[in-house]
């Protein structure tokens, strides 16, 4: 995810949530490693702390120390012991349960954030600057505001940084993201009518290509293929490697084989019925299950040519879904 981020005392980038302030990895110690998983928001990334011997348990909430400061968090991974391969040495210590007073606390900075919000995007308007505010989150101590936004190129906001500094007196931070992080932000509901993956359960993006729909048969239209966000759908990688198994059984079509009614010429397959599609010698067309036809010696003929002979169609490039193809997400 690229990102372009400022604010008034020159922070780091990162990402769409409480960034967890990790230093540079060092050799981690020989053996296993108690750790807890945490969770800054309901579907955001998992980040592992030491629990510091605290008695945690699934959904308690904790006080962590991040690079905005201190921050409420609640467990989605109960303490547990892993391979100190698996995780970047040092791991930051969990500060301390949080009490009842803070979990509210938390709760009204973000409303607070989106009181913000509101204020922030009559300067934008003001100052005429190309960005879509998207959200806007205070630390724990308020000392700390965050604000998300998208822009379709990079904004000098210099000017917007000084002026919500001197507004609301806090360290002010933007952070510029890409199109399926605001999806994952604003949130909304997909072709197939249920809510976003990415604003439900997905915690993290993983890469996307156009070889995926492909390899189901799917029609390469970035109508059909691509979500909310613009982006190739992120349910392309749920079935592929079903689909990419299956194809490795599935002989290709044009190959000759043996059937039952003899020999034929594969036109088809079905990879999620696990059938496949032959035409016979008498020209008639059947659908067989895959274990009744035998792959011949024969060559491959009649091979069905691509109906876009080999190139992309038209608008995938023009959409930014055909450079996917590298596993860009």
């Amino acid at each position: 995810m690229e990102e372009q981020n400022t604010n008034s005392t020159n922070s780091t980038g990162g990402n769409t949530e409480n960034t967890v302030s990790v230093p540079p990895p060092v050799s981690a110690p020989p053996g296993g490693v108690k750790i807890v998983g945490v969770r800054f928001k309901r579907v955001g990334r998992i980040y592992y702390f030491d629990p510091a011997g605290l008695e945690l348990e699934l959904n308690d909430w904790v006080v962590v120390e991040t690079a905005r400061g201190l921050e409420v968090a609640h467990v989605a991974i109960a303490p547990k012991q892993i391979l100190a391969s698996e995780v970047e040495m040092p791991l930051k210590t969990v500060v301390r349960k949080a009490e009842p007073a803070e979990v509210q606390h938390s709760e009204e900075m973000e409303v607070k954030g989106k009181e913000t919000l509101v204020e922030c995007d009559k300067m934008v308007t003001r100052l005429n600057l190309p960005m879509k505010l998207l959200s806007a989150e205070y630390s724990l101590d308020g000392g700390h505001l965050t604000f998300f936004f998208s822009a379709a190129e990079r904004v000098d906001f210099r000017e917007l940084v000084r002026a919500l500094a001197g507004r609301f007196k806090v360290r002010v931070e933007l952070r510029q993201v890409g199109a399926r992080d605001e999806a994952k932000i604003c949130g909304g509901y997909g072709r197939c009518g249920r809510q976003l993956c990415c604003a439900s359960f997905l915690s993290e993006f993983g890469p996307i290509s156009i070889k995926m729909a492909k390899e189901q048969d799917l029609p390469l239209n970035p109508m059909k293929i691509s979500g909310v966000c613009g982006r190739l759908l992120c349910c392309l990688a749920y079935e592929h490697a079903f689909y990419r198994e299956m194809k490795g059984k599935m002989p290709k079509d044009g190959q000759i084989v043996t059937t039952p009614m003899g020999t034929a010429r594969v036109v088809g397959n079905n990879s999620l019925k696990g059938t496949v599609v032959v035409e016979l010698e008498s020209q008639v067309t059947v659908e067989l299950p895959l274990g009744d036809v035998k792959i011949s010696d024969l060559p491959v003929v009649n091979k069905v040519e691509n109906n876009n002979n080999g190139k992309e169609p038209e608008g995938l490039k023009e959409n930014g879904i055909a450079e996917e193809e590298k596993g860009k997400s």
